[in-house]
């Protein structure tokens, strides 16, 4: 057991995040105390992401920071978890001299046993990938959110190998958590007031544990609390389910929101990143989306400057995103991962200066779409759980739409955690404004929403 202080500074993608509370849970366990700043701690860990060169140089940056803070501070120990662990473990630890343990995605339940290492004077790693840890029975220790909204991770792994990605290399193959463990920490959630649930894995429509399939767990998860409302990332479109869209549609807490990643646009580069379906597929399915669930709301990941991308391939890309017209986007250039197959096959061969046109191209087309498709929103009434303070003003809420949709309205007389029907008066690329009309629950929205219909 241990009385230290410890703080985990967390970067990338929302699974991290899911990783960090996993974490907290094993600590506190130990008898550890989170803190809110490295300023405090005893322990420092850092979350690290390999997806994106930019988050890997702001690791880098910070730990060459948190080294400075350990020459005044002798007794300070620093770590190293996530992807990234594996990856650069020789470099940080004999090399650069930055940490002193190292430990992977799968191996947090073995962090008190290397930091008594650590204690008795040794460099401590661990970055053995399972292919049987979820983390199943570890509740997840929430230090840091906002107490309304929650991700639950279901799976770990991917099996996709997409030529640009090295998720498989650090997270391992694919295993789903079993159903009762998710629908346990829902409850748990809901029990403790929570309001919205993000379900999160590599590519969630694999969920597979038994004869349990992705459609069957958003089935039982929207019936443990019919007010609270779930959202779910990423799936993958070479296996969408379209029993999935129909419970989308019939459930009022399952949120008409699908972030549907396309990457490129034309089907030579799509063959090249290893992308399973073709353009024709991936249009075919989100014509199908939208004539399922009315309004519902669609965002993408893109990737500018992909190994040999021709203007032909980047103009198809940009062809794609005009004709599905996307509500949101992440857009990155291209930056080579180690490992990945497109690191050991292709050649980088895209100029820098044209990744970024490229990139900007794209920005500017999809910052054009959102304000169109958000300017088709005025006079449209949306469900809006009210997150907070809005940033701008202390006499405005904001919170997020059903479609995932930021929304600023007036406080009035309502509270953090009400759903509120407002009405969109105006709008920007990025911020649909609204008046408030009234606190709701889903089901009477959804009631409300019916008889508008009809």
């Amino acid at each position: 057991m241990s009385d230290k202080k410890f703080y985990i500074e967390t970067y990338g993608c929302q699974m991290n995040f899911a990783d960090t509370e996993v974490v907290n849970s094993i600590l506190i366990d130990d008898g550890m105390t989170p803190v809110q700043s490295a300023d405090e701690a005893d322990i420092i860990f850092v979350n690290t992401c390999s997806i994106r060169e930019n988050a890997e140089t702001r690791v880098w940056n910070r730990l060459k920071e948190f080294r400075s803070i350990k020459k005044e501070k002798k007794h300070l120990t620093v770590g190293v978890m996530g992807c990234m662990a594996e990856r650069i473990k020789d470099k940080i630890i004999d090399q650069e001299q930055l940490v002193d343990i190292v430990v992977g995605p799968d191996a947090y339940r073995d962090i008190p046993n290397l930091l008594a290492e650590v204690n008795d004077g040794r460099k401590a790693v661990n970055v053995l990938l399972s292919l049987e840890e979820t983390y199943a029975d570890i509740t997840p220790v929430r230090t840091s959110d906002n107490g309304l909204s929650a991700f639950v991770s279901i799976m770990r792994g991917c099996d996709n190998m997409c030529a640009f990605c090295v998720v498989p290399f650090t997270r391992g193959r694919e295993r789903s958590r079993p159903m009762e463990s998710i629908l346990r920490e829902v409850q748990q959630l809901s029990d403790h007031g929570y309001k919205e649930v993000t379900l999160l894995g590599q590519n969630v429509n694999s969920y597979q544990y038994q004869d349990i399939d992705f459609t069957r767990l958003m089935d039982e998860a929207s019936k443990v609390d019919p007010e609270m409302r779930f959202r779910f990332s990423s799936p993958h479109p070479k296996d969408f389910p379209e029993p999935l869209l129909h419970l989308i549609a019939e459930r009022p807490n399952l949120c008409n929101y699908i972030h549907i990643p396309a990457q490129a646009g034309s089907d030579t580069m799509l063959e090249r990143m290893r992308r399973p379906y073709t353009r024709e597929q991936y249009l075919k399915l989100t014509k199908r989306m939208r004539e399922i669930i009315p309004g519902v709301s669609l965002s993408t990941d893109i990737i500018a400057g992909f190994c040999g991308e021709t203007e032909e391939e980047h103009e198809a890309t940009m062809t794609l995103m005009e004709q599905v017209e996307y509500d949101l986007a992440y857009m990155f250039a291209y930056s080579e991962r180690e490992r990945t197959l497109a690191q050991r096959k292709y050649e980088d061969d895209v100029p820098e200066k044209v990744k970024k046109r490229r990139l900007s191209e794209i920005i500017t087309q999809q910052m054009n779409i959102q304000e169109k498709r958000n300017n088709a929103e005025i006079g449209n009434v949306h469900i809006v759980l009210a997150e907070g303070t809005s940033k701008k003003s202390d006499k405005q809420l904001s919170g997020r739409s059903d479609t995932n949709k930021m929304v600023v309205f007036d406080r009035e007389h309502y509270q953090k955690g009400d759903y509120v029907a407002v009405e969109i008066t105006e709008c920007t690329s990025a911020t649909l404004i609204g008046k408030p009309l009234y606190k709701t629950t889903l089901k009477e929205f959804a009631a409300e929403a019916t008889k508008v219909a009809v």
